[in-house]
């Protein structure tokens, strides 16, 4: 069954709400019950929207997620649930939008990140002013544990990030990939959504379509918003050697070229891997040990510098996000070219 799309009368010319047309937000997740209403609440904290339409795509939550998605729905019309039973973040956004009526504008909200005030209602000006077929944001990585304040120095660096757009303070612009925040839900619709069989960099391999569509993505620095990071090493370790994973599957789907920011961590994994030759020929240690004291000595000189301890022990985390990345590149393309291989030689084995 649908949502309900029925959309209210607009306000008149003077309100402080904005004349923009419905606007859909999306919150796909995944047992994120400790976060999940202070979410909804930062986000339908905007005097400026008519009538939004929230939904909360939920990917089989075993948490109390579900309970707490369905109490807000009771409490406010403006909050649907919608299940979600292929589970990845991509295939929950690209149900909602299928549902979402006439809605004007698609707004994805990630659980897991602190938002401001009106952030939806400014990202829609944002895309009114520049005319783009997505509006991207900002992220500030903050942590409340000392191992995720160590990540949150990394990833606010480009020891962590390699100079990312959006990643980088008082940048704005035309880019080509940014954190996914607003859609105009027509385009996002044309291009086919997001790509379901990606469980990871389902955003950049999207940018790719849009912009080959001819549309345009605004980096906006009017608003940011703060991401907190895994809390453990071995949970940031699974989180990049996904990405790694795929990075590589959007270079495969497109032949899209690497930049150099991310072509540089793919020579970590084969160096450490090279380096457990080293007792038979120590020169092999050479290149990961110069990879590896550089990101420490790149962590802990800058922060003496800023007198920041959290930003002296980055090196570590910044050392982890590197490796696992380049693990799950490695991985991805290796598998993928094995399985070509051996479907090239099983045709030729059942060939006439």
């Amino acid at each position: 069954m649908g949502l309900d799309t029925e959309c209210r009368e607009v306000a008149a010319p003077g309100s402080s709400v904005l004349s923009m047309g419905r606007v859909l937000i999306v919150v796909p997740c995944l047992n994120e019950a400790p976060v999940l209403a202070k979410v909804v609440a930062q986000i339908l904290d905007d005097d400026r929207l008519n009538d939004p339409m929230l939904v909360i795509a939920d990917g089989g939550s075993t948490d109390g997620t579900l309970a707490i998605a369905r109490a807000l729905a009771a409490e406010d019309p403006r909050v649907r649930l919608a299940p979600n039973p292929k589970r990845l973040q991509s295939a929950g956004v690209n149900l909602a939008a299928r549902l979402a009526g006439e809605a004007t504008w698609m707004v994805r909200v990630d659980a897991h990140a602190g938002y401001p005030a009106n952030y939806v209602s400014n990202l829609v000006e944002e895309a009114r002013r520049t005319g783009a077929a997505s509006v991207v944001v900002s992220m500030d990585t903050r942590g409340d544990l000392p191992f995720q304040r160590a990540v949150a120095a990394a990833q606010n660096s480009p020891l962590g990030t390699g100079g990312s757009a959006h990643r980088s303070e008082g940048r704005e612009g035309w880019v080509d990939h940014g954190h996914h925040a607003l859609f105009r839900l027509s385009d996002f619709l044309a291009v086919g959504g997001y790509d379901e069989t990606f469980s990871h960099n389902e955003d950049a391999e999207l940018d790719l379509r849009i912009a080959a569509r001819g549309g345009k993505i605004w980096l906006t620095d009017r608003v940011r918003i703060t991401y907190y990071p895994r809390a453990t090493a071995a949970g940031l370790a699974r989180q990049y050697f996904n990405y790694g994973k795929g990075r590589a599957r959007t270079v495969l789907k497109h032949r899209a070229p690497l930049k150099i920011r991310q072509a540089l961590p793919l020579a970590v994994a084969p160096a450490v891997l090279l380096s457990l030759a080293s007792p038979l020929f120590w020169p092999l240690i050479l290149p990961a040990l110069s990879w590896l004291s550089g990101v420490l000595a790149w962590g802990l000189v800058s922060g003496v510098a800023k007198r920041d301890r959290a930003t002296m022990a980055s090196g570590p985390p910044a050392a982890t996000m590197h490796l696992a990345w380049s693990l799950g590149f490695w991985a991805q393309l290796l598998t993928r070219r094995g399985a070509r291989s051996s479907a090239v030689l099983t045709a030729q084995t059942v060939a006439p």
